[in-house]
Formats: structure tokens, C-alpha cells, sequence
């Protein structure tokens, strides 16, 4: 029997089904969808159609997904998907779990297309709620001064092998992250 598709689709579920106060921290705590998981080459994407993950690229040799890497549901960014979110945690998921966690901050970035074109292509940088290792991270100053350069890294060569451009603008605490990915 084939596996259930996965229920949510692109932008069903709600902003005030994701985000949910967490009375420990007072941080806000949403619910991710896990695109590409901790360890892996491949590249993997939504398709609201069938429900399921569908194999979009993989990685060169050599490179892979340094944490879970996902999608922010209910959200929409300047390329017109939902937002895209990496989750520290010390083990990784599965493509199409979905995970709760905490946001600790964001990269601004700027991604120039193939074609030149320039948008914002922020990243959020969430924990994992069931991460041991994590759990006492606030926010990106709390995190070991090596994890943000090599997260920017391979951001920009993740992007460099699809033939774009990937710059970092500016990192941003957990607040001003929240406030970006919410509005307010």
C-alpha cells in the first residue's frame, strides 16, 4: 500500500495554525514542513497536486544539506514559495515531516537569477523543539561562532551550482526574524 499523502498543501495551512506562543520562552514556535533533510544530496519539493515530495535536483558531489531544510506553510516569499526555514537539531528527519520549532533568527539575502533578475530570498533559522544539543539556543549569538559562516556558505554554493547568485544582507536576532516572517 502506498504511503498517505502528506494532508497540508501549498499555503492551506494557516498562519494561526502554525504559530503558536511557547510559554517557556516566549519565542514564537511554528510548524515547518522538512523538504530536505540533515545529510542528504537531494533536493526535494512540495507538490500541493499529489500531496507528496517530489525529487527536484540533487546536490554535486560533496555537498549536502548541513541541517533540515524546509518550508514556512501559509507563508509566500517574493519567489512565490512559501518561506524557506533551516532547522538545527543534532539528527536529521525525513522529506515530508513535519517538525515544530523555535525561531532563533534569519539570514536577508538577495538571489540574483539565472536571468539577472534580483529578489529577496530570505532564509529563517529555526530549532528544532525536540533537539537536545539545541534546546538552550535563543537566538543566532547564542549559536557556535562556526555554524552561521557555514550556513552562509553553502547557501551561496548551493546557488552557484543552479547558475544564481546568492548574497547575505544581514542577520537578524530571533525577534526581528519573527517580526519580519510575521509582518509586525
Amino acid at each position: 500500500m502506498p504511503p498517505k499523502p502528506i494532508t497540508c498543501k501549498k499555503r492551506s495551512i494557516t498562519k494561526k495554525e502554525t504559530r503558536k506562543m511557547s510559554s517557556a520562552k516566549k519565542q514564537e514556535t511554528i510548524t515547518v514542513l522538512i523538504e530536505s533533510p540533515k545529510g542528504y544530496r537531494q533536493k526535494f519539493d512540495y507538490d500541493p497536486e499529489s500531496g507528496r515530495m517530489k525529487l527536484s535536483k540533487l546536490l554535486p558531489e560533496g555537498l549536502v544539506f548541513p541541517f533540515d531544510f524546509g518550508m514556512i506553510p501559509g507563508t509566500e516569499g517574493e519567489d512565490g514559495d512559501p518561506l524557506d526555514i533551516i532547522v538545527l537539531s543534532e539528527n536529521g528527519t525525513f522529506p515530508g515531516c513535519l517538525a515544530d520549532c523555535r525561531v532563533i533568527g534569519a539570514l536577508t539575502a538577495e538571489q540574483t537569477e539565472r536571468d539577472g533578475k534580483k529578489i529577496r530570498n530570505d532564509r529563517y533559522i529555526g530549532i528544532s523543539l525536540v533537539s537536545q544539543h539545541f534546546a538552550g539556543i535563543t537566538t543566532l549569538a547564542d549559536l557556535p561562532e562556526n555554524i552561521l559562516p557555514q550556513l552562509e556558505a553553502f547557501f551561496e554554493n548551493y546557488n552557484t551550482q543552479a547558475g544564481k547568485r546568492f548574497r547575505v544582507l544581514e542577520r537578524l536576532d530571533a525577534a526581528a526574524a519573527n517580526r519580519l516572517l510575521w509582518k509586525i
